[in-house]
Order: structure tokens, then sequence, then C-alpha cells
């Protein structure tokens, strides 16, 4: 008896059925890499702008973040700058 016969499709409606799943992850990631192009051109064309783009990603970054957390993140940072003597 096999025991994977639960786990793995064997018959055609599953099989169709994983198929699709696979294409739609398939188109979604080519759109997926598309996207990262563009992200990559506009941080280009900011750099070419004059812009630090290491400054830019954080930014970014720190504005997907909850404003509370942030602040309360950047209360400690200054503490620890302020022990260090680098504030």
């Amino acid at each position: 008896m096999d025991h994977h016969s639960d786990a793995v499709p064997t018959d055609s409606v599953a099989a169709d059925q994983l198929k699709a799943f696979i294409e739609r992850i398939e188109r979604l990631e080519e759109e997926k890499a598309g996207i990262s192009g563009d992200i990559k051109d506009v941080y280009a064309e900011a750099k070419g702008n004059g812009f630090d783009t290491k400054v830019l990603r954080k930014i970014v970054a720190l504005r997907k973040r909850d404003h509370a957390e942030r602040q309360e993140e950047e209360a400690i940072l200054e503490l620890y700058l302020q022990a260090l003597g680098m504030a």
C-alpha cells in the first residue's frame, strides 16, 4: 500500500489544479522581477539626481513601520548614543 497517495495528487483534476497554481506563481514571480527592476531604476534615477540611495532605502524601510515603534526605537538609540558620548 502506498502511504503517499493522500499527499501527492495523482488524478488529472488535481494535476491540472497543481499546474494552474504553478503557472500563476510563475507569472507573479515574473511580475515581481519586473517590479524589482523598476524599483532599481528609480533608485538609479534618484542617485543620478544627487540623492544618497542608502538613505532613501532607509527612509522607505522606516515609512513601512509603525510610527510609535519608530519613535520608541529612536528614543532608545538617542539614549545609547548619549551613554557612549556620541550624541
